[in-house]
């Protein structure tokens, strides 16, 4: 099949697009951390940018898309890009490394939540290289790469599991790690610049149309679909989430981005396979269910801070299961348990459960050998005077 130049125009702008969500992470957690942790915030997202951009053309986008080795991990066959070239099957496949690379980079970025305000630098570079290589590449290649999941017909149109679910349990098992901010629970921690926040959020939604259209990896109908019940499920989990909120007092606008990007996370893995009912169905729940774990979080005293387990975690899952539910034959190609396809809910329910498994379990390991080899946490003193300066020797400027 020869190169499109539409399609290769499309994936262009998408994987700019999906770029534009790792600085949005940055904006959405900047806002929502005390203000001498802003540039630390910010910073973070940076880093995990460049760290996953190295280690995904040296030997991440390899393992997660080489030839299957056993169904777990892709083989080194195109270490540092070897046999990664302009050419390629409707696009280019250097275009289709670029556009995995964006993926993996705002993963890493998503998971920042768990550490906001208490990470050394030095600790999450170093964490940051083991989880993309140990955690995202292997899950990626069960997926997308050939692995075991794809082989046997577990669907993630764009990243429920391979984002959402590893991020947002990864996070979870990372915040149990590090611990709690120093006098958390007793003193206020309110976010200090909610237009911020809503800045990143917005930057999310806009940037999550390339994440989603895109991965039809044309420039087509099915990516039409995706873009439309993208927006359908975001809203309808804004609306849910405000509502919710609402009921026990006051319709933050925290609250309605959190709702828009829960929903965000849910219609990730099923929009290939979806229609825009069903999509307003699933942003509804999903804007109600992770309201109620953000709710769950706080009565257990856990400080993943800005709540990727709530938001992307509990939502990618419920995302990966509403695929065997609600997918239409006519969409994706594959029925759900509405047009009578109970199989494919129960190989959904195999797949978000080994997925939450292995980012929990893997990045709780992880997380405790780094912090055992290195120290994940700032001082109390370093953590008093806020990370811009401790860790950056910069402050956020009146």
């Amino acid at each position: 099949m020869a190169l499109d130049t539409g399609d290769t125009s499309f994936i262009l702008i998408c994987t700019a697009l999906v770029m534009l969500m790792t600085p949005g992470v940055g904006l959405f957690y900047g806002g929502l951390v005390r203000r001498k942790n802003l540039i630390s915030m910010f910073a973070l997202s940076f880093v995990a940018f460049s760290v996953v951009t190295i280690q995904w053309f040296l030997f991440g986008y390899s393992l997660a898309f080489g030839t299957d080795v056993g169904g777990l991990i892709g083989s080194l066959e195109f270490f540092a890009l070897t046999g990664v070239g302009m050419d390629g099957e409707g696009i280019p496949d250097l275009l289709f490394m670029a556009f995995q690379l964006v993926f993996a980079a705002v993963t890493l970025a998503i998971i920042t939540s768990a550490v906001a305000e208490r990470i050394r630098l030095s600790a999450f570079i170093v964490f940051g290289l083991l989880w993309t290589t140990l955690i995202y590449d292997p899950l990626a290649h069960w997926v997308w790469g050939g692995g075991w999941m794809s082989e046997l017909g577990i669907l993630d149109f764009a990243g429920g599991i391979v984002v959402h679910i590893s991020a947002g349990f990864g996070a979870l098992a990372l915040a149990l790690v590090i611990g709690r901010r120093v006098g958390f629970g007793q003193y206020s921690m309110d976010p200090h610049n909610i237009p911020m926040t809503l800045l990143g959020g917005a930057l999310l939604w806009f940037g999550w149309f390339g994440f989603n259209a895109g991965s039809a990896l044309a420039a087509n109908g099915l990516a039409a679909n995706a873009f439309v019940v993208t927006n359908i499920s975001a809203a309808a989990g804004a609306l849910a989430w405000m509502a919710a909120s609402w009921i026990r007092g006051k319709p933050s606008s925290v609250g309605m981005i959190s709702g828009a990007i829960a929903g965000l996370g849910a219609i990730t893995p099923a929009a290939g396979f979806v229609g825009p009912l069903s999509a307003a169905i699933i942003g509804v729940i999903s804007g109600l269910f992770c309201y109620y774990a953000l709710l769950f979080r706080i009565r257990r005293g856990l400080d993943e801070s800005l709540d990727a387990w709530a938001i992307h975690g509990v939502g990618g899952v419920w995302g990966t299961l509403a695929i065997g539910v609600f997918a239409v034959a006519g969409i994706g190609g594959i029925s759900g348990l509405i047009e009578g396809n109970a199989g494919q809910l129960i190989l959904q329910v195999i797949g978000a459960g080994a997925a939450i498994a292995y980012a929990f379990v893997g990045t709780y390991l992880l997380a405790k050998i780094v912090d055992l080899a290195m120290g994940l946490r700032v001082s109390e003193e370093e953590e008093y005077v806020g990370l811009d300066i401790s860790q950056h020797g910069e402050s956020v400027q009146v």
